[in-house]
């Protein structure tokens, strides 16, 4: 994918420990119906942190804008995103409008950082769903919709960037229609398109918002619509009427009998309720980068976006992660309930961002984590502006604030009353489709390098490291080629480790593909007491995305059902390693059927090995084969080299899903396999003279094809031959 001004903004690194003197705006506010807890969102290169540099222009929290390309954007103060154009890590900030308290998020667009949106959506009230007027809903956009619906987040959307060339309000409104399966609400239309852009009409008000070319986002006039869009005007306004009023019986009734309409504030009423109902999703208009637009999106964060009293409360669960029954109901004289969302690490210390759903926190008290069981002291209390620091003495149920001192707290943790326990609904996050090797260029730096993977995996849980046991080397995981590069990047610019780096590999599955019926039988003497334990058993394919079922059929006690869990277990423990490449082996089924013991020498480690090595021989019986992670692929191309880039996916063993033609080119939709994408980006661009883009996420497993899983199992092997 082209990550050209990609915005990605949710890092919570702090560049500089400015301790700045709490305004007064920024005393704690005990009113919740005031606060907004919101996301912004979208795909890459849609405007995302244009449009929080703006809201932070007009709401007064800076003075002068910062432009992504130019690398000064607030809220990506990283290296890394400044040079690039793109938000790496989400970036909280504070601000406010209308009397309202707006906590805001902005994050990632880029494939390779979803974990960004997810997390942030966790805690979050309410989104701003960014979508690019000429690009459109494209393949990041449906990602991050869908992590949204998950977590139901009440949305608003701004189609942006209206003054590039190609773009169109009303395509991008259908599209959101077809490919999101969602419900706009058209609230302004736009006046004028592409360069001829001036301003909105609020369908609400009949009132046309016109911006000069200043730049200055408070240059504006309010006046009637131009005279041509009376008839456009009235028709939208019509179905945002009816759309409204199907949330109020009595409001409807007169509208539909007798042509009633409803007031403004019952209007507003009935937009409030139905998004925060997610019937429908307020849709605006503009172009963040001329400044225009904007304040009507803010207006509609305050009027119809939830605040944290309106949300359905967070589900308590037990240390299994099954629900109680119980919920953190927010309220700021409740018990403390708060769930740690991200960890960033500076020069400073740990910053431990948190979002409590439930009671008060102050500095210096001691809170419980549920996962660790363990005691936590706060030592400080910080609110977030980018990578400022604003110092305070407590926070409250709807906040989100970043926590000194905190020892084991990681992402997904919950903290709560010591006296009081609870655990909230933890996160889950996606495993790693790519890795690579890597050591340091000095030998000496080896433990230096440790300290410092350790601490970006507590940054950032979709990172993970691990030792081959061959090999001995050092393998970091990630979600795609920019991910890892990233991370190579920031243990040499903020670490100040040169390292070297293997190419990158890719995270194959074993599966079987028949079913088998074995036995076998542990037997060990000794002397004294020996081991004894034999297993009859039957190993299946599961379903896709099954994962590993056990299930014991023995009767009359042939196996004791308190051996059953060590069963269990010692084949649980074997599925790591598959048996044709060492691949982790997925989606099994292994039932119990029938075994036998004795009364002196049967244990539960008898079994547990006699399961070890059931899985050793029977896997190899059950037809394994190699499982390879097919990636959705997205690719845009003037329409001239269209050819050239279907030509090129065919040889990358790809399926062409479709191709949809727009108006400054095509996008072509595509299902193709890792492996053969590593450095896709490279190339496209020299098929399209610069001019081509690509995105490109994990989508499913699918069986290898016979000549590449036997080149793969080779290389495995010849490898593990030279490790040895």
């Amino acid at each position: 994918m082209d990550t050209a001004k990609c915005g990605y903004n949710a890092g919570f690194r702090v560049a500089s420990d400015a301790h700045l003197n709490l305004p007064s705006e920024f005393s704690n506010m005990t009113d919740l119906s005031k606060y907004r807890n919101i996301g912004i969102f979208a795909h890459v290169d849609a405007g995302k942190t244009t449009t929080t540099e703006r809201i932070l222009k007009l709401t007064g929290k800076i003075h002068k804008i910062g432009e992504v390309h130019d690398g000064a954007a607030t809220t990506d103060f990283m290296v890394q995103e400044q040079e690039r154009g793109i938000t790496i890590q989400s970036a909280a900030t504070t601000a406010f409008w209308k009397d309202h308290r707006l906590n805001i998020i902005d994050t990632p667009g880029h494939v390779d950082f979803t974990i960004e949106v997810y997390r942030s959506l966790k805690v979050l009230d309410g989104g701003v769903g960014v979508f690019c007027g000429s690009g459109g809903v494209e393949p990041q956009s449906e990602t991050n919709w869908r992590y949204a619906n998950e977590s139901e987040v009440s949305r608003i959307i701004l189609v942006n960037k209206l003054d590039r060339m190609g773009a169109d309000f009303y395509r991008v409104v259908k599209q959101v229609k077809e490919v999101l399966a969602a419900n706009p609400l058209v609230m302004v239309l736009p006046i004028g398109i592409e360069e001829d852009f001036k301003g909105v009409v609020d369908l609400l008000t009949r009132k046309a918002w016109i911006w000069d070319d200043s730049g200055d986002p408070m240059n504006y006039e309010i006046v009637d619509p131009p005279a041509d869009m009376a008839d456009l005007v009235e028709e939208w306004r019509e179905k945002l009427i009816e759309a409204a009023i199907e949330e109020d019986e009595d409001l409807m009734l007169p509208y539909l009998e007798d042509g009633v309409e409803p007031s403004l504030d019952e209007l507003k009423r009935c937009i409030r309720l139905g998004t925060n109902k997610l019937h429908f999703f307020p849709t605006y208009c503009g172009s963040a980068f001329k400044n225009k637009g904007i304040q009507l999106v803010l207006d509609a964060v305050v009027d119809y976006l939830p605040s944290p009293t309106e949300v359905l409360p967070q589900p308590e669960v037990d240390m299994e992660g099954n629900e109680t029954g119980k919920f953190a109901i927010v309220d700021p004289d409740g018990p403390l309930r708060a769930l740690a969302f991200k960890i960033m690490d500076d020069r400073y210390g740990a910053l431990t961002f948190t979002r409590i759903y439930s009671g008060r926190i102050k500095k210096g008290d001691t809170v419980l984590n549920t996962f660790t069981g363990k005691n936590e002291r706060i030592g400080r209390l910080v609110e977030m502006h980018a990578d400022e620091r604003i110092e305070l003495d407590s926070a409250q149920a709807g906040d989100i604030v970043a926590l000194l001192g905190m020892k084991n707290t990681q992402t997904g943790h919950t903290l709560c009353d010591v006296n009081n326990p609870a655990t909230l609904e933890p996160m889950v996050f996606p495993d790693p489709v790519i890795s690579i090797a890597i050591q340091p260029k000095d030998k000496g730096a080896a433990e230096k390098l440790g300290i410092a993977l350790n601490k970006m995996m507590q940054e950032d849980p979709s990172f993970r490291v691990e030792t081959d046991e061959d090999s001995g080397e050092t393998i970091i995981k990630g979600m795609g080629e920019l991910h890892l590069d990233i991370k190579v990047d920031i243990l040499k610019r903020t670490h100040g480790i040169e390292t070297i780096i293997g190419k990158p590999q890719v995270a194959y599955r074993e599966a079987i593909t028949g079913t088998v019926a074995d036995s076998y039988t542990h037997k060990k003497q000794t002397g004294g007491s020996g081991q004894f334990a034999k297993i009859d058993y039957r190993i299946e394919p599961g379903e896709p995305g099954s994962g590993f079922q056990f299930v014991s059929e023995v009767t009359g006690g042939n196996v004791p059902r308190e051996f059953w869990p060590s069963v269990e277990k010692g084949f649980r423990v074997s599925l790591v390693r598959g048996t044709l490449a060492g691949f982790p082996l997925e989606d099994v089924k292994f039932a119990l059927t029938d075994g036998g013991f004795h009364p002196v020498d049967s244990s539960g480690i008898a079994y547990e090995i006699a399961a070890k090595a059931a899985y050793r021989q029977s896997i190899p019986k059950a037809g394994p084969q190699l499982m390879e992670p097919i990636m959705k692929i997205d690719v845009f191309t003037p329409e001239d080299h269209v050819g050239d880039v279907i030509g090129d996916l065919n040889r990358r063993r790809a399926m062409i899903q479709g191709q949809e033609s727009g108006p400054t080119g095509t996008r072509v939709k595509a299902q193709a396999p890792l492996s053969e994408m590593f450095g896709y980006i490279g190339d496209l661009r020299t098929m399209t003279s610069g001019r081509g883009q690509f995105s490109m996420e994990f989508d499913h497993y699918a069986p290898c094809p016979r000549n590449v899983a036997d080149a793969v199992i080779k290389e495995v092997q010849e490898r593990n031959k030279a490790d040895k």
